[in-house]
């Protein structure tokens, strides 16, 4: 984003964005005509002039002729209604086509009066949405009522309590509501995108590439869940372990995301550490599979919905929770006292503590870095133990992967000080 920020954005450059914008739309709804073996009266050239002709109105707009805006947009809605009638007329109903012509319009005319990442997200959201059409259907249809509801419950509670919520600490442990729940709101959007892209493609693609979308959600639930897929099918134990690892390798890309947008002044200790034992668990997961077959999604996908309600507020608790607990155990036993707390927290998923342990500090204390890869060496080990508990016939290759991914951790800790 720094080149588009430094970037001048002059007349003829934004010009250039309202004509590039234009063609792609008109390209693609003349492929969409062509596919569908119809005759199209819009295509490349139409929706490129549109986008050009809203550019120019804009222009004049800024030239204080001021019923240049609204006289092009009335007489672009006249000739779009006009093509809707016609289309009914010939027995083909669908608005698709005019809206976008108006959208196209507006796209040119932003181009110049708005903020360039104004037209440049609404022009290629608008043809996102218009060459997603197949796929975007075809989502509906598979689309989970529960799900869906869970969805519009979690998004109506999260504008409804968020903005109700004081933006202040309370008690001397520095609980602050607001802030709480602006990052339960984040994690569980994470979670939801692993979440929906396991539901989506995991199902056709095995347990390896389950494992991977599982653990954007919880790499945890996900080596319980593959541990107990290798339980009742030894035959696939070696690609269980598989997505496992994988799992295991994508919890510490999601920390480092989650770590960026809540305290990035952590990033420069982190970042090359947890990239590094994530290619670890990369490495460690080859040679595993053998013949790999599509996973049942139900039997992998962790089976909460992250947008549910009961399991945001347990998050949101536990986050509280750790955080009063991290602050008095910090004022109580001091580093020592950390260090065994962050080894006791990797039995469950560690993102409360880890994300209660990095919000405030402004600053970063070699203690801080142990703390936290103290407590991803604590969760890899214990979801290796969960693992070979399940998988009686991968022990022996559980041990050593897990053995060698957590025993990495110790180098790493000490060259923090």
């Amino acid at each position: 984003m720094l080149l588009l920020e430094n970037l001048e954005w002059s007349h003829p450059l934004r010009f250039c964005v309202a004509l590039t914008l234009g063609l792609l739309v008109g390209m693609e709804r003349e492929r969409a005509e062509l596919n569908r073996k119809q005759r199209f009266r819009a295509g490349v050239r139409t929706y490129a002039i549109l986008s050009l002709f809203g550019f120019s109105c804009a222009w004049l707009f800024s030239l204080k002729v001021r019923l240049a805006l609204p006289a092009g947009l009335l007489a672009v809605t006249v000739l779009v209604g006009m093509e809707y009638f016609a289309k009914i007329q010939a027995g083909r109903l669908g608005w698709t086509s005019e809206i976008a012509a108006l959208l196209t319009f507006a796209v040119g005319a932003l181009s110049l009066l708005a903020d360039i990442w104004v037209p440049l997200a609404v022009g290629i959201v608008n043809l996102f949405l218009l060459s997603e059409k197949s796929e975007l259907e075809s989502y509906v249809e598979r689309l989970d009522k529960a799900e869906f509801l869970a969805m519009i419950k979690f998004l109506l509670v999260t504008l409804i309590i968020l903005p109700v919520l004081p933006d202040a600490e309370y008690t001397r442990f520095s609980l602050n509501p607001a802030r709480t729940w602006e990052i339960l709101i984040m994690v569980s959007s994470v979670g939801f995108v692993g979440y929906f892209l396991s539901k989506r493609f995991g199902s056709r693609l095995g347990l390896w590439f389950s494992g991977i979308l599982g653990g954007i959600v919880s790499s945890t639930a996900v080596s319980v869940a593959v541990g107990r897929i290798a339980q009742k099918n030894p035959e696939q134990s070696g690609n269980a372990l598989q997505a496992s690892i994988l799992a295991g390798s994508v919890m510490y890309l999601r920390l480092l995301a989650l770590i960026l947008i809540i305290n990035p002044v952590f990033l420069p200790y982190l970042t090359w550490r947890f990239i590094l034992l994530a290619a670890v668990g990369g490495l460690l997961s080859i040679r595993l599979i053998k013949g790999d077959t599509p996973a049942s999604i139900d039997s992998i996908t962790p089976s909460q919905n992250p947008f549910e309600i009961r399991p945001a507020l347990l998050f949101a608790l536990l986050f509280a929770l750790l955080s009063m607990i991290t602050k008095w155990v910090t004022w109580n036993f001091g580093s020592s006292g950390l260090l065994i707390l962050s080894a006791v927290v990797g039995v469950t998923d560690i993102d409360p503590y880890v994300l209660s342990f990095v919000r405030g500090p402004s600053s970063v204390q070699p203690i801080m870095v142990s703390v936290i890869l103290i407590s991803t060496m604590s969760n890899t080990v214990f979801k290796g133990i969960y693992f070979g508990t399940l998988a009686k016939t991968a022990r022996k290759e559980t041990l050593i992967r897990y053995m060698i991914w957590a025993l990495l951790h110790i180098p790493l800790i000490l060259k923090a000080y």
